[in-house]
């Protein structure tokens, strides 16, 4: 049987266009690979969305070269990065803490190398396009055969800023990771936690939702199985396809109907 192409993805915050001039890059330098435009949506500058997208995705894309790029530190000190997992895949990015929830879920980091070697950039590095002119070049010679360890000196990536959810006498406090497309708040928080906090949860228990920011709020909400538990326009938590909380609005938003765009916490207690 002939060789496989390799695979290399692009999960960015650019649009449609300067994503489409990353991919141009590495196919340039490697044409033998096969390219998937992962997403070019992520909320701009939203690190932690972009971190939870890749984690859910990539164990369902071929092993390979991943490049995510949500990169609001562009052009500072911060250092870019390729990290080899496990599995074998390498993500390539900023380190930012965008990659290491994917590396998790792919095997765990097994090593990491900054970027910094002059021949695997682009000849002219801008100061605010390091996704065309450092990481695209970085992921198309990797996906060329390029070893890891040749890009630059050993690294030790640095973890996504979450906190850990807090588990107090009856209820739950838990960080906002991001708001998806529907205006569901996807939290940070596991059926695990759910549980260590109320016990045994049959589907439509009761719970109350308390939020301070962006103003002082609260909402009765119950948790069930799936959108279709409670009637359009009723809010719910649930857990979603990739194993998180979630507070929602079927068929609606809850962060409009709620006002809670840009909350980062919330506390569930049981009613």
């Amino acid at each position: 049987m002939p060789e496989s192409r390799p695979f290399v993805s692009l999960a960015t915050d650019f649009g449609a266009a300067y994503t489409a001039i990353c991919a141009g890059v590495v196919y340039t330098i490697a044409p033998a690979a096969n390219v998937l435009v992962l997403s070019d949506e992520i909320t701009p500058f939203g690190v932690r969305e972009g971190a939870m997208l890749l984690r859910q995705a990539l164990p369902y894309l071929p092993a390979g070269v991943h490049l995510g790029i949500v990169d609001p530190g562009v052009g500072t000190q911060r250092r870019p990065v390729a990290v080899e997992t496990g599995r074998g895949d390498v993500l390539v990015g900023p380190d930012n803490g965008l990659l290491v929830p994917a590396a998790d879920r792919l095997g765990g980091v097994v090593r990491a190398h900054v970027l910094e070697n002059p021949a695997y950039r682009l000849p002219g590095v801008s100061a605010s396009f390091h996704g065309r002119d450092i990481f695209s070049p970085a992921a198309g010679h990797i996906a060329a055969g390029v070893e890891v360890s040749d890009l630059g000196s050993p690294a030790e990536p640095l973890p996504l800023d979450v906190p850990s959810p807090v588990v107090g006498d009856g209820e739950l406090t838990v960080p906002v990771l991001y708001t998806d497309r529907f205006g569901s708040l996807i939290l940070g928080a596991e059926p695990e936690d759910l549980a260590a906090a109320f016990g045994p949860l049959p589907y439509g228990t009761p719970l109350g939702v308390v939020w301070t920011a962006p103003g002082p709020g609260s909402a009765r909400v119950t948790f069930e199985e799936t959108f279709g538990g409670v009637s359009p326009g009723e809010p719910l938590v649930w857990v979603d396809s990739s194993g998180w909380l979630g507070l929602a609005v079927n068929q609606g938003s809850a962060a409009v109907a709620f006002g809670l765009a840009g909350t980062e916490t919330v506390t569930l207690h049981r009613l």
